[in-house]
């Protein structure tokens, strides 16, 4: 059938019936994405941010403004080690939902015990819970539907204590963690620095004593053997097995029983004055105070952060630090010294700098977001030619 004209009407012209569609169903998704606008930047930079600190026995977590200052906590138990990682993921959707029920959160930032890649997404290693390899910014922001950064918990820590605590106003610094092992960040001009697959900053196992003793990592004579928790420890009860008398104040705080001491009765003792707790204190400072020396040689920072659960004894650790230190500082007496002072933070820094990086990663993420919902201009009749 033809119109009065004798040309084919719309109908019998399917190609141009399907371009109206087509351009029909491009104004639909058009108008359903420009409908509701993304709200400024500065708003969402503003609103509150989950960190998560995951342990080797337990999940912590806060609600974390944006001065650093946190408003609601939470915690669980780390699942077993043995246990999958749906797990462990399970226990972190479950601890964001209850500290999410209450504020509007932009994104949730994770820090992990172990090797996080350089896209700080994937755990390559884990070695207190069963991740090996595991896509966890992936498989978190799924179920979370929010932005997600994962971190290496000692990042994150040298990350708060920059933006918030011991670190303000110097660009380039070194933390070093000192628990069970040793964990450490590196920050040089204000930017964390994670080494090309995102596992820098390993200082525990740097090789001080040849043939030293066995370390959990299978080599010998590495840092965090002389310089830890368990270094004091196992001093301690080696000292006490000895049947030294110097060691009595010790046993007779466990009972006689060595192997019952453990790192908070050594601090207990040495801040009563007892002089072999103070003495196995000055002995890990000066192992300290050693490996401060050798990092200063290769980063040369401004300052050295000193956190971890052994720093809570304070002067009876940093004091002896200090001391090594300067003795063996490179070019001691012509060079500037790093200053070398206590976190300030404690426990909570990995928790508050992995909620203020989720803040930075959402600073990028809006604003590529943004970017692409821009309407393109149209292409240059002129653009793309030789």
């Amino acid at each position: 059938m033809s119109g009065d004209d004798g040309r084919p009407t719309r109908e019998e012209r399917p190609l141009e019936r399907w371009a109206e569609a087509r351009e029909r169903r491009r104004a639909e998704r058009r108008s359903e994405r420009y409908a509701e606008p993304l709200r400024p930047l500065s708003y969402v930079l503003q609103r509150p941010t989950i960190g998560i600190d995951i342990g080797g026995t337990k999940v912590a977590g806060g609600v974390v403004d944006v001065d650093g200052r946190i408003l609601e906590r939470g915690r669980r138990e780390t699942p077993d080690r043995s246990k999958s990682p749906q797990v462990v993921e399970d226990t972190i959707v479950d601890l964001v939902a209850e500290l999410a029920s209450n504020h509007d959160i932009a994104a949730v930032g994770i820090g992990a015990a172990g090797f996080v890649d350089a896209a700080r997404s994937t755990v390559l290693f884990a070695p207190h819970l069963s991740w090996r390899n595991e896509p966890l910014r992936e498989a978190m922001h799924q179920r979370l539907r929010l932005p997600v950064v994962v971190e290496n918990d000692a990042n994150a820590a040298l990350w708060a204590e920059w933006r918030f605590g011991a670190g303000q106003g110097e660009d380039n610094l070194v933390i070093v963690n000192l628990g069970t092992g040793i964990g450490g960040s590196i920050m040089i001009g204000g930017e964390l620095q994670r080494g090309k697959y995102g596992v820098a900053g390993e200082f525990g196992h740097m090789q001080v004593v040849p043939g030293g003793h066995r370390c959990e990592c299978g080599n010998r004579g590495c840092w965090e053997q002389y310089a830890s928790g368990n270094a004091l420890v196992r001093e301690a009860r080696e000292l006490a097995v000895a049947e030294s008398p110097v060691a009595h104040g010790l046993l007779s705080r466990v009972g006689g029983d060595p192997s019952k001491l453990s790192g908070p009765i050594v601090a207990e003792a040495a801040n009563d004055g007892d002089a072999a707790a103070i003495e196995l204190f000055e002995e890990v400072g000066r192992w300290l105070g050693i490996g401060l020396a050798n990092l200063a040689a290769a980063f040369d920072p401004g300052g050295f952060i000193i956190g971890g659960g052994v720093s809570e004894a304070g002067e009876l650790l940093i004091g002896p630090a200090r001391s090594a230190y300067r003795r063996q500082l490179t070019g001691r007496g012509f060079r500037p010294e790093a200053t070398v002072v206590l976190a300030r933070l404690g426990n909570e820094a990995g928790l508050i700098g992995a909620a203020d990086l989720a803040r930075e990663h959402t600073r990028l993420f809006r604003r590529r977001k943004t970017r692409d919902r821009r309407p393109r201009r149209a292409r240059s009749a002129w653009q793309g030619r030789a």
